[in-house]
């Protein structure tokens, strides 16, 4: 973009788009806006999506590839960068516009198809097997047979808010950001509102923070705002270290100018003057955009020294985290903030009243913080307006597993969990059976089918036995076994505990052993032996218990909720690998029992000489043997075997 551009810009949509509230002076500005949003470009656009997901996928080869393609044509394109529309099962993705035609989109585009994509797309002629949408607009010519992509399922059943411009604007781009209305409520917050009034608002909405506990925004901000201290903080939860859970890396990845946004209306509300981003320090691409996307705000005039001549100064600051899962509570962030070990403090005092330095802290995660512009400027009635009686607005969730469609989907609070499984993410994969959904990462739980129409709010989801916690929602089948989830987690938490308080540190590590024991073959057969892995499971559910009522902190106390929910919905999976030593779904691997039919097995020795513990006997040209008490039932020889002689119980 030119300094020219730049200047117009800055003149024309700060002082005109973000200042007025009149229609016609809006209007003057649409030219620019249009052409900043591409709704009347002269050459081609390719935009390519780039985000931690296609990173994976070779985004960076793929894009050399278009470069390549476009010089050795001569054809003149511009090439932008854009964040993730959240359909990861579908990268890379990348959508082409031309001159008067809408803008089309392509999944699963490699180095190896991308030639015959682009060629397609310069001579009219769409790749079927690729394409999956066309963005609606009234202003160009639509693509006759392509869907267009609010008409999908995908898209159609959510209520995207939040993700409104994540994987169609360029997150390295104020420009794009302010062209869709972004930082109007930033301003409108300095110059008509006070802090009181802004607080107000976020509370009659009924806001609650979006990082698991649920707890009322408007309400933690007052008590910051009504505390005195000679500095107040707010801090940006990103610290993401839930498996499964990836929400606030594409988020920042895709929109980083909302985030900002979001993060200077909440310190000021607070009265706070200087901010932190904490962040995972693997989190390299969302790192280099949120301080890319501060630098732009800064030059802008919208975070620094007397912004925007309304006498407020605020500073921003990243602080890259180690990745502990214990420094998702907030008084171990907080700890890690200031140098320390990240090990939680007692509360009371909470954050909000004795937090960063003593002073009074607000902590407030990704999500929450990028539903505050649109709270300011869509207003707290029309916000309440969503969701059910005492959750509002919309969720998002990571959501994985087996599923058609993994990503990341944004529905209206009061979803059922059944819509948001097969209405949005596609139902399950190859026909396959509906086991479970895992919501809540480590310290959520697992529900079975007869909860799939639980309502997506704080409330119904406790009551069904789980928690919302980071959103990450897992989908399993027939193939997965529960209790072999369950000990993933157990064995992540036991990893993760900080070891401060006893209940957590030894608690989990004993649950994690009777997992381990009962989905692993006995060592021998007799009645002891049984008792004892029946009592293990019994001492699970005590231990279970006390860890809720004892810990420390949430995390410690949340902990053993995988072990209860699915105790509770799955008791009769325990008691199969308890009783029968056996997993029906065949994953833990110690309890699998493999057998040679004599009559089949014609002696080749392939199975004997690829078994890894020496399990197969036998000599050529006769039928083998498995001795049970070597094999390991790793299944190698039922891979091996070539003429079906070896099966698994």
């Amino acid at each position: 973009m030119s300094e020219k551009l730049i200047y117009k810009f800055k003149d024309y949509l700060i002082q005109n788009v973000i200042k007025s509230e009149s229609g016609d002076s809006a209007r003057s500005t649409d030219k620019i806006i249009n052409s900043i949003l591409r709704k009347n470009i002269v050459k081609p656009v390719i935009a390519i999506s780039t985000n931690s997901t296609s990173l994976v996928m070779g985004v960076r080869e793929l894009s050399e590839k278009i470069n390549e393609y476009l010089i050795e044509r001569e054809i003149e394109a511009e090439i932008i960068p854009v964040g993730s529309l959240g359909l990861s099962s579908f990268e890379n993705v990348i959508s082409v516009q031309l001159p008067g035609k809408t803008r089309l989109f392509y999944k699963n585009v490699l180095p190896g198809n991308i030639i015959s994509i682009l060629d397609g797309t310069f001579n009219n002629f769409i790749q079927e097997e690729n394409v999956f949408g066309q963005l609606r607009d009234d202003i160009q010519d639509s693509w006759e047979q392509v869907p267009y992509l609010d008409e999908l399922a995908y898209f159609q059943n959510q209520q995207r808010l939040i993700l409104k411009n994540c994987g169609f604007i360029n997150p390295e781009s104020i420009e794009e950001y302010i062209a869709t209305g972004g930082y109007q409520a930033f301003y409108k917050v300095i110059s008509k509102n006070t802090p009181e009034d802004v607080c107000n608002i976020i509370e009659d909405s009924l806001l609650r923070g979006r990082g698991g506990e649920g707890f009322l925004t408007g309400k933690k901000w007052k008590i910051a705002q009504e505390t005195p201290g000679d500095q107040k903080y707010l801090i940006c939860n990103a610290g993401e270290s839930d498996p499964g859970a990836f929400m606030e890396r594409l988020l920042i990845e895709s929109d980083p100018h909302k985030v900002i946004e979001g993060i200077a209306i909440s310190a000021y509300a607070i009265g706070a003057k200087k901010a932190y981003i904490y962040i995972e320090a693997e989190y390299n691409l969302a790192i280099e955009r949120i301080k890319n996307a501060i630098a732009q705000a800064k030059d802008f005039g919208l975070i620094g020294h007397n912004i925007l001549e309304s006498g407020y100064n605020l500073e921003i600051i990243v602080k890259k985290g180690a990745g502990a899962y214990v420094c998702g509570e907030e008084t171990a962030l907080i700890s890690s903030l200031e140098g320390n070990r990240g090990k939680p403090r007692s509360k009371p005092p909470y954050p909000a009243v004795k937090g960063l330095f003593n002073q009074p802290t607000i902590v407030n995660n990704v999500e929450t913080l990028v539903n505050i512009p649109i709270i300011i400027q869509k207003g707290s009635d029309w916000y309440k307006s969503l969701g059910t009686k005492e959750s509002k607005g919309t969720k998002i969730f990571s959501i994985s597993g087996k599923v058609e469609f993994n990503g990341i989907v944004e529905v209206e609070m009061g979803t059922k969990i059944r819509d948001l499984i097969f209405r949005v993410a596609g139902g399950i994969k190859n026909g396959k059976r509906f086991k479970a959904v895992h919501i809540g990462g480590p310290s959520g739980g697992s529900l079975t089918e007869k909860q799939l129409d639980t309502l997506i709010d704080y409330e119904s989801v406790m009551l069904a036995g789980t928690s919302l916690g980071s959103s990450g929602m897992i989908v399993l089948d027939e193939d997965n076994c529960i209790i072999d989830l369950v000990k993933y987690f157990m064995n992540f938490m036991q990893k993760e505990s900080c070891g401060i308080c006893i209940p957590c540190r030894e608690g989990t590590r004993r649950m994690y052993e009777i997992l381990e024991n009962i989905s692993k073959r006995p060592n021998d057969d007799n009645g002891h032996t049984t008792l004892q892995r029946f009592k293990g499971v019994m001492q699970l559910e005590s231990l279970a218990e006390v860890l809720k009522e004892t810990s420390m902190c949430g995390l410690g106390k949340k902990a053993s909720n995988p072990v209860l929910s699915t105790l509770r919905w799955f008791r009769e999976e325990y008691e199969e690998h308890i009783f029968e030593r056996n997993c029906e779904a065949g994953v833990c691997q110690e309890l699998r029992t493999f057998e040679i039919d004599v009559d089949s097995c014609n002696g080749c020795t392939l199975c004997s000489k690829r078994c890894p513990t020496g399990a197969i006997v036998g000599t050529a040209k006769n039928a083998h043997f498995i001795v049970q008490n070597k094999c390991i039932g790793c299944g190698i020889c039922y891979e091996t075997c070539k003429f079906s002689a070896i099966t698994s119980k």
